[in-house]
């Protein structure tokens, strides 16, 4: 009788831990911790009307700041800011906004302040509308305030 009970007994530990060890096919990783992105400040702001450009509309592949213009890519014409600047544009219509970096020059017809790629102009949702009143504003990372703690 003790044999029996013993061999209960570990059939029905055997039910209850088995399972745990099962494969579920999902793999148990923690994701990678994101690198901390340096904190932007606003530096200045303007307001205008945006368009958009491509490969076709900017007769080339090359931007003025030598990097090869992708349709897509996160990026914008200014006529004055620096190259690699970074500017958060909201369209005035519908609120979204998109954080670019200028890396080409433009645009140059009256009105306009920024010209943007087809890609962000969809994300953006001004893409069929073609010209849109935007709100521009110049990024620059903040400056972290030293830590002044005595070393002992």
């Amino acid at each position: 009788m003790t044999r029996n009970l013993k061999s209960v007994a570990l059939a029905i530990a055997g039910v209850i831990i088995l399972p745990s060890c099962a494969n579920t096919g999902k793999a148990n990783i923690s994701p990678k911790p994101e690198t901390p992105q340096p904190q932007l400040a606003v530096k200045s702001v303007q307001t205008g009307k945006a368009s958009w450009y491509s490969i076709k509309t900017n007769y080339g592949t090359k931007t003025a700041s030598g990097q090869r213009l992708t349709n897509h890519g996160a990026t914008a014409a200014h006529k004055t800011l620096p190259m690699g600047t970074k500017v958060r544009v909201t369209n005035q219509v519908n609120g979204k906004s998109e954080i670019l970096t200028i890396n080409d020059r433009g645009p140059y017809i009256k009105g306009r302040i920024i010209d943007v790629t087809i890609g962000a102009a969809e994300r953006l949702g001004f893409a069929k509308r073609g010209v849109v009143p935007v709100r521009v504003e110049v990024l620059g990372k903040i400056k972290q305030k030293a830590n002044k703690t005595p070393q002992l």
